[in-house]
């Protein structure tokens, strides 16, 4: 075993030799940028065997530990995505994102949690949000993010509206558009709808990218049962969305709204399959959810063969995301 360890030994030192540290710290991450890529594509039971093939140990252990929580995060596995990430936050307290994603975990936690459990745990997410910012003050995502809990969380477990309107200013410098968004979820908070829908529609003009905006003023629709509008909205989304490669997430989120108002099935189905066939694709809007509710879509519109299609299409991806069928 020695003489086997000390060849191992040698040709470590020759292979170092021969290439150069940049080549040797790519090939030390071709395997997170394997995970990274089945993450993006919505492939979470492939992510995971990656992620089990890895050895316990080495410097990719933390970027390993967070992609492990943000694939359990994308399954809806909050206790399990909550503990990948604090081992990642653990391994590496620097990571502005490892932070803003625990807090992210630990927030879904506290939505499915007891009263005092969520005390708790409410806490916890206001201090990951507020140290992601603090660790990266243009990680304009852990800023939003704060924003939003600030806007619905109460004072005694570190929320505010004064202190939502503190980080809308910062984002004011970074993302105006993100801004704008912030502002309106505190204008609905205070339930002055007008000012809500006027700072949404500035977020649209704000943004490099409206499409995404554009799903957001239909989301505030939806809830306002303002049908017609939200349609336009949803529209003007896949619109703009043909027009920018990086917007197939306003497909998904449009097709969302839709889904959820259970409005022109035909439509969200047309929208799901075109996310479905972009490359901009992302855990965010993941593609078993995407095939799962094409699958419900289609059940709607009485075809029951491209139903089972589809929903074979999400299991494929992700055995363990728990389908979910909302009957009429």
């Amino acid at each position: 075993m020695r003489l086997y360890s000390h060849g191992f030994r040698v040709m470590a030192i020759l292979v170092g030799a021969v290439l150069p540290a940049t080549a040797l710290t790519q090939i030390a991450r071709q395997p997170l940028v394997e995970i990274n890529a089945a993450l993006q594509a919505g492939e979470a039971d492939k992510a995971l065997r990656l992620i089990a093939s890895l050895p316990q140990g080495g410097s990719n252990i933390a970027e390993a530990k967070f992609l492990e929580c943000r694939v359990r995060y994308m399954l809806e596995q909050w206790n399990a995505a909550a503990s990948a990430c604090q081992r990642a936050v653990e391994l590496n307290g620097r990571n502005s994102n490892y932070h803003m994603w625990y807090g992210r975990a630990l927030g879904e936690r506290a939505s499915n949690a007891s009263f005092l459990s969520a005390f708790s745990l409410g806490k916890q997410v206001h201090q990951e949000f507020e140290t992601a910012a603090q660790l990266d003050p243009r990680n304009a995502e852990a800023l939003s993010d704060l924003g939003s809990f600030d806007v619905d969380a109460p004072g005694i477990v570190g929320g505010g509206l004064d202190k939502a309107e503190q980080v809308a200013a910062q984002l004011d410098r970074l993302d105006p558009a993100r801004a704008h968004k912030l502002r309106a979820e505190i204008a609905s908070n205070r339930k002055d709808y007008t000012t809500a829908e006027k700072e949404l529609k500035a977020a649209v003009a704000a943004s490099t990218h409206p499409a995404m905006q554009l799903t957001s003023l239909a989301s505030f629709y939806r809830h306002r049962h303002r049908w017609d509008e939200m349609e336009a909205a949803v529209r003007s989304a896949q619109s703009a969305a043909q027009k920018d490669r990086t917007a197939g997430v306003a497909l998904y989120d449009g097709a969302g709204v839709l889904y959820e108002a259970k409005r022109d099935p035909a439509l969200a189905v047309k929208m799901l399959e075109d996310y479905l066939a972009s490359s901009s694709k992302t855990d965010e809007a993941p593609a078993f959810v995407a095939y799962s509710r094409l699958g419900e879509l289609q059940r709607r519109l009485g075809n029951s063969t491209e139903a089972q299609r589809d929903q074979a299409g999400a299991l494929a991806l992700a055995r363990e995301f728990r389908l979910k069928e909302t009957r009429d």
